[in-house]
């Protein structure tokens, strides 16, 4: 499979019609693997078992009506209140990010208004903060566990 960086984690993974499918925790149901897919599952998995996010707090592909568009973010994290907190978005790890990937989050967050953003393809993570008062964002060096974010709303 493709080498990230972030800790390796043991999937269960299925072939079907010279298809591989990997389970997804989250949705409880096996869904294609392409490489982002596996970028979301270790991401996700770090941040569960990691960074102790709660797994009931993480919506997967949760879809959006942006302007009569529907969009589809690929990772929600809400409070305790479902009140969304962290806008994920993942590429596979040949695609770098760019600041279309950030425009892309910018766009989800009209909806939203989240006040965090991560952004990972795997191999570089970025995870920053959304100053909406002074209109700009605040990076942080290393991804910050739940407690940390909470704390710094």
């Amino acid at each position: 499979m493709w080498q990230l960086n972030l800790p390796l984690y043991n999937f269960r993974i299925k072939n079907q019609n010279d298809k591989q499918f990997i389970f997804d925790a989250q949705r409880r149901k096996f869904v294609s693997l392409t490489p982002e897919e596996w970028v979301r599952q270790h991401f996700i998995r770090f941040l569960i078992e990691e960074k102790k996010f709660p797994a009931a707090w993480i919506a997967i592909e949760k879809q959006l009506n942006i302007n009569g568009m529907k969009k589809r973010c690929d990772a929600i994290v809400y409070d305790e209140y479902a009140k969304p907190l962290v806008l994920i978005e993942f590429k596979a790890p040949e695609v770098p990010i760019t600041q279309a990937t950030f425009d892309q989050a910018v766009v989800y967050n009209l909806k939203l208004n989240v006040s965090f953003f991560i952004i990972s393809n795997g191999l570089q993570h970025y995870v920053c903060k959304i100053d909406l008062k002074e209109g700009k964002y605040l990076f942080f060096e290393e991804i910050p566990d739940f407690a940390s974010i909470i704390s710094a709303i």
